[in-house]
């Protein structure tokens, strides 16, 4: 399921690292279980919960699907077993869009216990709801297609990029 670690990596190193390539359909699996969550956090009023979002994408950043609940349930249940479906994707545009995401929640964590600022956390939270809807149900992932970009204008570095380029469809069974 997981990449396999390169010859000589310590645990450690193998542990907090995203995989390359990842299962499309895990990373839309963990998509809808954010979407879900976000929104219970909006319309339930649910604020500690802002806590568990941002843990969630924070654990994804760096592990991938290893320490995050979403993560594990997504690629050892969801996408194997209920879906049975596989497509490898670049993992670095994912791995961004996670760190996009973490962004969000903490804004929102920020705005509600910093600020004092509900209705501005909501908005926050909103559009990470969209965003995560586009990706769980369309396919469509906002912060990929910012990946893109930044690789377009060179901001991302150009190895980064060829990782990404170096995607053999069909070969991966990794995890989001």
């Amino acid at each position: 399921m997981a990449t396999e670690p390169l010859k000589g990596e310590s645990g450690v190193r193998t542990f907090f690292s995203f995989p390359h390539p990842v299962n499309e359909y895990a990373a839309r699996s963990v998509a809808s279980m954010v979407f879900a969550l976000a929104l219970v956090i909006i319309l339930a009023d649910v604020r500690w919960l802002t806590f568990v979002l941002a843990y969630g994408f924070l654990a994804r950043v760096l592990t991938g699907p290893k320490a995050s609940l979403m993560g594990q349930l997504a690629t050892r249940v969801v996408a194997p077993k209920v879906l049975k479906r596989s497509r490898a994707v670049a993992g670095p545009p994912k791995q961004f869009a996670q760190a996009v995401g973490l962004i969000f929640s903490l804004t929102s964590i920020i705005l509600i216990y910093g600020f004092g600022l509900v209705g501005a956390a909501y908005t926050v939270l909103g559009v990470l709801v969209v965003f995560a809807g586009l990706e769980a149900f369309a396919g469509f992932c906002m912060g990929c297609f910012v990946f893109g970009y930044l690789m377009k204008w060179g901001i991302i570095p150009a190895e980064l990029c060829q990782r990404c380029n170096d995607i053999t469809l069909g070969s991966a069974t990794s995890q989001a």
